[in-house]
């Protein structure tokens, strides 16, 4: 695997934001889910709350080692949504 596709924040004070069987495999790469902002074409894991706000604490897609490669597939997506 090429290093910049994982990384893993161990001093971190949040570190693992989730609750994992393997702490060794937590990527940390994409704190923060680029894919959010997708809605429910993210391909994640996701529910919304009663206030509409969408709810990924279950989702662990981005910390995954495949993650990567799965954002990137989706990056277009991305891309479409903010054209003028």
């Amino acid at each position: 695997m090429c290093k910049y596709k994982f990384f893993s924040h161990k001093e971190c004070e949040c570190f693992p934001c989730h609750n994992v069987s393997n702490e060794d495999d937590f990527n940390c790469l994409f704190c923060y889910c680029p894919l959010y902002t997708l809605g429910d074409k993210c391909g994640g894991v996701f529910t919304y709350l009663e206030n509409g706000v969408k709810d990924c604490s279950d989702c662990m897609i981005p910390h995954s080692k495949e993650a990567y490669e799965f954002i990137m597939s989706k990056c277009d997506l991305i891309i479409d949504m903010v054209k003028k």
